[in-house]
């Protein structure tokens, strides 16, 4: 049986909100830069680097690694209308409910971002095999994701309980079939 992955999951730094743009489109807040630079010693050398597509995730891979970070699609944040929603926790909190279903018109239900993740770590899981990977991504899909290797339906308090910045770290399964 191959080794796991120990996965560091790194949430992006806090956000610089712009009400008239999508969510996936925001940048860091510089005052919150120190934040994310106090993770750089509580993440492996050596590891091998990966974040979401978006601007605020690959920022904070920016100031974390000066090594290289290889981008996938798949660890993009839940996806969702690009309009401002001022309802957006109580929304989140509605996709959370009922995992399997959209939360509202246009969302991605929590099941989809599932099946995105497993999909996207897939290659992750057949090549790397007890190695140490960082992973940048978003709050709501580290919440699905670690919900979903722990065998339990994903929990609006998990998801509320996490910080930007956050890491957690969590055992990712091989792939037996490597």
């Amino acid at each position: 049986m191959p080794l796991p992955i120990r996965a560091h999951l790194v949430r992006h730094g806090r956000p610089l909100v712009v009400r008239d743009r999508p969510a996936a489109t925001w940048e860091l807040d510089p005052a919150g830069f120190d934040d994310v630079w106090a993770l750089r010693d509580r993440l492996p050398h050596g590891a091998t680097w990966f974040c979401s597509p978006e601007p605020k995730a690959v920022e904070t891979a920016q100031l974390l690694t000066d090594g290289q970070v290889g981008i996938l699609e798949g660890l993009a944040e839940l996806r969702r209308p690009d309009a401002w929603d001022d309802a957006y926790d109580l929304t989140a909190a509605r996709a959370f409910a009922v995992p399997a279903a959209a939360a509202a018109p246009g969302w991605e239900s929590l099941e989809e971002l599932r099946g995105r993740l497993r999909t996207a770590l897939l290659p992750l899981r057949r090549t790397m095999a007890g190695e140490d990977v960082v992973l940048i991504g978003h709050g709501i899909a580290w919440t699905v994701l670690e919900a979903d290797l722990a065998g339990r339906p994903p929990s609006v308090e998990a998801w509320r309980s996490s910080t930007m910045p956050d890491l957690r770290t969590v055992s990712l399964p091989a792939d037996p079939h490597a």
